[in-house]
């Protein structure tokens, strides 16, 4: 069989190039620049650090040595600077001048606010120190139930609780305001009282002094009017770096009274890719490979991405990337990228390569011998065309596709009466087979009501019996949106709260229903949905409910009696929403190439990039544009040469794998596999067994001989094969729940298994038939080719498997057909898509 390459490393990273970044401070644009461009010092305090970078491309590239360039301040009684760092004086404007070579960079300061008297602020100081030193983190205070009697919220989110516990817990003795070097919140993290978590504190360092001040002060308590952190920014927002660079992330924290302040010594960093770049405490970033990278930053519960693009060290010249052909937006966006990386496309895949990845993708099936013909004897100037739209139109596509949203909506017999299951899959067939638009079948989702054997489409609510469940479940579904964090605290890397969880949530505590309870295996089923008028959810952490609203929505009146759903559906579908497109894109995407533009699919947060940030912004605008039509959308992708794209690796793109320069092989799906065996021998299994945990199995009479495994209704139908082979058990709403990663079981398994060996052996298949129908070794060897492989054996192939066969001789051929048809069917070729 021919080798097939297979990339296997999922990883997390963001492209850059498309954002804008902030015009630097540069004398010549080809050689240095000073970050920030500018520099504004509020406040005594007032503080600002630099960073000297060269320049590449006109983007910031990497940090420069010290012993390279200079820099002095024109006025040193306005500010001064000391190891990169700028300081406020007095009020007044002076000038930075940076100085590498014969070149020199002027730099505006401005100092304001010196002459009044400065304190420290509990909300915005005392909390950022303590975040960055570790205190307010889930290992430490920060954890559910503290330590040592110390609780503290996660990362400071609750500010007024913070403060209580801080000075008026443990009879004060936390704060010592006539001397504040004997406050245990001073003592134990510098190590002057014995202290579990170490050392965090240094007695010289300018965090004690921020809060032995605040202390001396009078410990001042967080007030209504403390200036309101908005957001926060980066410096560069994208870098143009190489392997070895370095690259320093400077950090402002933008406050409503219209102050930016340098916070880079208060913020957290994490590196999204550690294999292309790492980063420490003190925010540079170490370039360690090549490809597009970010660095998380989190500030005051705000987020953002510091971006950085390494280009692979390939030769690649640009005519390559000019010449390469484009059919669709999709080739633009995508062979920008990879003329940025460095990457080269590799070339169109074969006729027969296409039609068998593009079926297997689009229907979930193998393309059969005569397909086969009809493709190949088609006009090759338009038969990939004309191939896309046969399976966009055919009755497979219909059962492929109820089944993969099946998948999303958990339709499970172990949760879900039989009535329920058969009503909710045939509510999501039959849409399917009508192709309604995607914002019209999640608004029928949303909105459903009556009784769950009319109505599939209420057993949404049958599996999600809380208004916290149906809140994290439709958000994760159909948003993408894991917001499950909130639901005790605010969200630690994204900027959902704890009161946006619970206004959300608060939408859907007027579902009811008649009939609820009991589990999928006994009664009838019968449930009506209905919304009552009257009732809220009560936030535990303050006692009271939240006004509903959708995520970044305004609130709804408490005493509208309407649907509250309504509102929901009409926020979460709007074209605008910007999680909705762009969520079932990238579904969309990861269903044709075997990873998603962001990955995992159902984990859109802006701490996990997408890989190609433009191209998704460019699907979903797309999916917007043709009125939510998924198939407008795969018929966008499957015509695209990105994905007609050979799956052979060049020199130039071999190591990669998630820029799509080349289609990545990828094992078929539990489900497509099993079917597939059968399709090619001419079997079929049978399912009449359901699995309950902790229960005998039981019969079913759902399926009737010869249902393949795609059409399936539900998860809980017992099989080893599905199990061993990664299928989705629908039991909470997340991707990660299927496995595609090859084992050492299903090695063994496709071996001396319950499955395959009884295929093989059974007393009619396509061998038997073909051997009574008086085929000879050569024809029968060249139809299992087709079948399994979609292609011909080739010269070397035929020879060595006629080879095998006369091993066995006439006597055993039947055993020979059999161990030829077992190579076929375990080979990489046959279990990889490709």
């Amino acid at each position: 069989m021919r080798p097939l390459s297979n990339s296997s490393c999922s990883v997390f990273l963001a492209a850059a190039l498309s954002l804008v970044c902030p015009t630097p401070a540069s004398a010549d644009d080809s050689g240095f620049a000073v970050l920030p461009r500018t520099i504004q010092l509020f406040g005594g305090e007032g503080r600002q650090r630099v960073s000297i970078v060269s320049v590449r491309d006109q983007l910031p590239s990497s940090v420069l040595d010290p012993q390279r360039y200079s820099i002095t301040i024109t006025d040193s009684t306005v500010a001064t600077i000391h190891d990169g760092i700028v300081k406020a004086v007095s009020d007044g404007e002076t000038t930075l001048q940076c100085r590498v070579g014969d070149e020199v960079a002027q730099v505006p300061v401005v100092v304001t606010g010196t002459e009044a008297e400065h304190r420290w602020s509990f909300r915005n100081d005392v909390q950022s120190v303590l975040a960055k030193a570790g205190c307010n983190m889930g290992a430490c205070h920060g954890a559910l139930a503290g330590k040592g009697g110390f609780r503290l919220s996660l990362r400071g989110y609750d500010c007024e609780q913070d403060f209580l516990s801080i000075t008026r817990e443990a009879r004060g003795r936390r704060i010592e305001m006539a001397d504040p070097g004997r406050s245990l919140l001073l003592a134990k993290p510098t190590g002057a009282l014995p202290h579990k978590g170490g050392l965090r504190l240094d007695v010289d360092s300018r965090d004690y002094r921020v809060l032995s001040e605040w202390i001396a002060n009078g410990a001042a308590p967080p007030a209504d009017d403390d200036p309101s952190l908005q957001r926060i920014s980066v410096l560069p927002e994208n870098a143009m770096l190489s392997p070895g660079d370095t690259s320093q992330v400077l950090v402002s924290a933008h406050y409503d009274d219209g102050r930016v302040v340098d916070v880079t010594h208060w913020a957290k960093f994490t590196a999204t890719d550690e294999a292309v770049a790492g980063v420490d405490e003190d925010g540079l970033a170490v370039v360690r490979g090549s490809g597009e990278a970010a660095v998380l930053v989190w500030f005051g519960s705000k987020v953002v991405l510091a971006r950085m693009t390494v280009p692979f060290q390939h030769e690649a010249p640009t005519e390559r990337y000019e010449n390469a052909p484009r059919r669709n937006f999709i080739d633009q966006e995508n062979l920008a990228q990879l003329k940025t990386l460095r990457l080269l496309p590799s070339p169109r895949s074969s006729d027969e390569a296409f039609l068998r990845r593009s079926t297997l993708d689009t229907i979930g099936r193998l393309p059969t011998p005569e397909e086969r013909r009809l493709y190949l004897d088609s006009d090759a100037r338009d038969r990939r065309d004309a191939w896309i739209e046969r399976l966009l139109s055919s009755d497979d596509f219909v059962s492929y596709w109820a089944y993969k949203w099946s998948d999303m909506l958990l339709i499970n017999g172990t949760r879900l009466r039989p009535i329920a299951v058969k009503t909710y899959y045939a509510w999501v067939r039959d849409r399917v087979q009508a192709n309604q638009p995607w914002d019209e079948f999640v608004r029928e989702i949303l909105t459903a009501t009556g009784r769950s054997d009319e109505n599939g489409a209420t057993n949404f609510y049958a599996l999600h019996q809380s208004p916290e469940d149906m809140t994290e479940n439709a958000c994760q579904a159909f948003l993408g949106l894991s917001i499950g964090c909130a639901k005790c605290h605010n969200h630690p890397l994204e900027k959902w709260t704890n009161d946006q969880y619970y206004a959300m949530a608060n939408l859907f505590a007027r579902v009811r229903a008649k009939g609820w309870g009991g589990d999928g295996r006994n009664g009838d089923g019968l449930r009506t949905l209905y919304v009552s008028t009257r009732g809220e959810l009560i936030q535990p952490n303050r006692g009271k409910p939240q006004p509903p609203a959708p995520l970044d929505a305004d609130p709804i009146a408490f005493d509208d009696p309407a649907d509250r759903r309504q509102v929901l559906a009409r926020w979460m579908t709007d074209p605008d929403n910007p999680y909705f497109a762009r969520s079932i894109s990238n579904r969309i995407w990861a269903n044709f190439f075997g990873r998603g533009l962001v990955e995992q699919v159902d984990d859109l947060r802006l701490s996990n990039p997408a890989s190609n940030e433009s191209l998704l912004t460019a699907l979903s605008d797309h999916l917007i544009d043709v009125d939510f039509d998924l198939k407008q959308l795969m018929r966008t992708i499957l015509q695209s040469e990105t994905y007609q794209r050979s799956s052979v690796p060049l020199a130039q793109n071999q190591s990669e794998s998630k820029y799509h320069s080349r289609y990545y092989p990828r094992r078929l799906m539990a489900e497509v596999l099993l079917d597939s065996i059968d399709q090619v021998l001419g079997t079929s299994t049978t399912f009449n067994e359901l699995a309950f945990p902790g229960a005998d199995r039981q019969k079913t009479d759902f399926y009737e001989t010869g249902t393949r495994a795609i059409e399936l209704f539900d998860a809980s139908v017992n099989s080893y094969f599905l199990k061993t082979f990664g299928r989705n058990p629908r039991e909470i709403t997340c991707e990660c729940e299927r496995s595609d990663q090859p084992s050492m079981v299903q090695v063994l398994h496709l071996s001396n298994g319950d499955t395959l060996n009884p295929k093989l052996a059974a007393k009619r298949n396509v061998l038997t038939e073909a051997v009574a129908e008086g085929l000879d070794d050569e024809a029968i060897i060249r139809q299992l080719f087709l079948r399994g492989l979609a292609r011909e054996p080739q010269a070397d192939e035929m020879k060595t498997l006629l080879g095998v066969l006369g091993e066995y001789g006439d006597a055993d051929r039947i055993t020979g057909l059999q161990d030829v048809a077992w190579s076929v069917l375990t080979s990489t070729e046959f279990t990889f898509n490709h």
